[in-house]
């Protein structure tokens, strides 16, 4: 329907050329009569209708009046910027933003354009609005990236980060609204064709509650979870922070450079060649595992994860110490204090995913910090960083970089915003603009936690002689073992020791997470259960009773007691 009349214009355009000049005439009023559509294809045929310039069909008029006139294609020609502007037009007006707000200012592509710093003011737009947000950088969640979006669109940047779609979100954009984009641009939006930087992930299997789907989120349901000590490479949690880079391995090269010395190159084939394969197992967990809970008490920015952002695998590769090593490092050298991993991933800006952790952990012959081309035997997946990534095993997963294209050894730790404004605790304060988290250090090994995979919050059990059974994991970061898991289910009163299932490992070198699983009595006539479960570590480290004492801004880190509500019945009830 859309293309109509557009196409019924341009077929009468070119019947012209063989009718006489009265029905050219009678062509040519016809279309000036629609005074608002005259307007739109004169501008978006780049002409001004109140201009010295003659428009396509003053330009028809002409030659009409000077005889045979124009070519058949000289008028397909004249016709395509007018058959995009009637499309477009027609677009705008089906999707209801042809609409102009008269009580608000019109403001063209190119003055937003100008408001592009602080001085000038900031300005973006989002669809067909314009806003302000000149106020709201130094409170923005995700800090100054958003600068990368002045004078522009920020749809783009929404469309990488998709968590922005949200209703609470666009309500703070929509407060610092201050107009709308002229119609005449807005008929050129319409015409432009999208991008979608995601449009080429991989596929995955239908087992993830998806937290986020763009850069994709998702963990495995907790029950599937503890079903495995080592987790099936299907099932191990996904947490992307941008598109999945696709690599070519017969390209690929991963460069490393040692403070002032000359970089080197090595190929897959040289990693594999030239150094021993070491084997690690060891857990990954999300520092936002359990952000569900924390933004009940209080919201929080960040994709909402559940208690599964969390998986266990054995990992094969080079030892990260031994390329170091072969790169030109010494242990004696004091320009090395900090080791940057970057990604071949990257932001709209062509920014790439950047961390580093320091030397001391890097370096450590028992740290086992690893550069990994295996998981479980098997090619890593294109999920998790084939075909190189690095494991860091006691440290928060996204100090574990995915599709690894550059090592570089420095004095000070990366300036990335991911490594100066993100995976940062602050101190539970109300608000954004409270709290700078360039000041703060950032967070590497994960604190004690424990948490109920089975059963799920609302289930209904039937007690068996008095007791219910509760499974669930238990993990703490710094290679740190777990000692013991404490369950109740009595509100408190009582506590019962679980049972623990561990991988043997060496002392302070505990990678890996513990299963756990009790049988854990209930009291009589209560139909109402709140399950909890605590940890205590190696260095008798323990887990807080409450979330108000250890919330932050960004949702990490929450290692609370664990609490899971259920059902009873019995017998006679059923």
């Amino acid at each position: 329907m859309m293309l109509r009349q557009p196409l019924r214009y341009l077929h009468r355009f070119v019947k012209v050329q063989r009718q006489s000049a009265k029905q050219v005439d009678l062509l040519t009023t016809r279309v000036k009569q629609d005074a608002e559509a005259r307007e739109i294809i004169c501008r978006a045929a780049n002409t001004d209708s109140s201009s010295s310039e003659m428009s396509p069909l003053e330009t028809s008029e002409q030659s009409q009046s000077s005889g045979r006139g124009r070519t058949f294609w000289t008028i397909v020609a004249t016709m395509v910027p007018v058959v995009v502007g009637v499309l477009g037009y027609e677009q705008l007006k089906r999707s209801g933003t042809a609409t102009v707000t008269a009580s608000l200012p019109q403001y063209a592509i190119e003055d937003v354009m100008q408001h592009n710093n602080t001085e000038t003011g900031i300005w973006v737009t989002y669809g067909t609005d314009v806003y302000d947000i000149t106020e709201f950088v130094d409170s923005h969640p995700g800090g100054d990236k958003i600068l990368l979006a002045a004078g522009h669109s920020i749809e783009p940047f929404w469309d990488l980060y998709t968590v922005h779609h949200k209703g609470e979100v666009k309500e703070i954009l929509d407060s610092m609204k201050i107009g709308q984009i002229t119609l005449v641009d807005r008929m050129r939006l319409a015409n432009r064709t999208k991008h979608d930087p995601y449009e080429k992930e991989p596929a995955r299997a239908p087992v993830f509650r998806v937290n986020s789907l763009k850069p994709f989120d998702g963990e495995p349901l907790p029950h599937s979870l503890i079903k495995n000590f080592v987790t099936p490479n299907s099932h191990f949690y996904i947490r992307n922070h941008l598109p999945v880079p696709e690599i070519n391995i017969d390209t690929y090269k991963l460069e490393i450079k040692i403070a002032s010395k000359p970089a080197i190159v090595l190929s897959m084939e040289e990693l594999r060649s030239k150094f021993k394969k070491h084997t690690v197992m060891a857990t990954l967990q999300c520092a936002g595992n359990r952000r569900a809970e924390m933004s009940e008490h209080k919201n929080v920015s960040g994709s909402i994860s559940g208690v599964a952002s969390i998986s266990n695998a054995t990992w094969g590769g080079a030892r990260l110490r031994d390329v170091l090593l072969y790169a030109g490092y010494t242990e004696d050298d004091a320009e090395v204090k900090h080791i940057h991993f970057e990604g071949l991933d990257n932001d709209i800006a062509k920014e790439p995913y950047i961390v580093s952790i320091p030397i001391e952990k890097a370096a450590n012959p028992l740290g086992d910090v690893l550069l990994v081309y295996e998981m479980n035997g098997k090619e890593l997946p294109r999920d998790h960083g084939y075909p190189l990534r690095v494991i860091v095993p006691g440290v928060i997963g996204a100090r574990s970089v995915k599709w690894l294209g550059r090592i570089l050894a420095d004095s000070d730790e990366t300036l990335s915003f991911w490594q100066t404004k993100d995976y940062k605790s602050s101190p539970p304060t109300p608000h954004t603009g409270c709290f700078d988290f360039r000041d703060a250090p950032p967070i590497y090994e994960s604190p004690v936690n424990s948490v109920v995979c089975e059963p799920e919050p609302g289930e209904v059990l039937q007690p068996v002689d008095g007791e219910i059974s509760v499974r669930g994991y238990a993990f703490s970061g710094g290679g740190n073992s777990i000692l013991r898991v404490d369950v109740s289910a009595d509100g408190g009163k009582t506590w019962h020791s679980a049972d623990l299932h561990a991988q043997e490992q060496t002392p302070y070198r505990t990678w890996t997470w513990t299963l756990w699983e009790i049988k854990v009595p209930v009291l009589e006539n209560s139909d109402k259960v709140e399950i909890m479960c605590k940890a205590i570590d190696s260095f008798h480290n323990v887990q807080p009773d409450s979330i108000s004492g250890i919330w932050n801004l960004r949702g990490f880190l929450n290692n609370t007691w664990h609490r899971v509500n259920v059902s009873t019945t019995s017998n006679d009830n059923q």
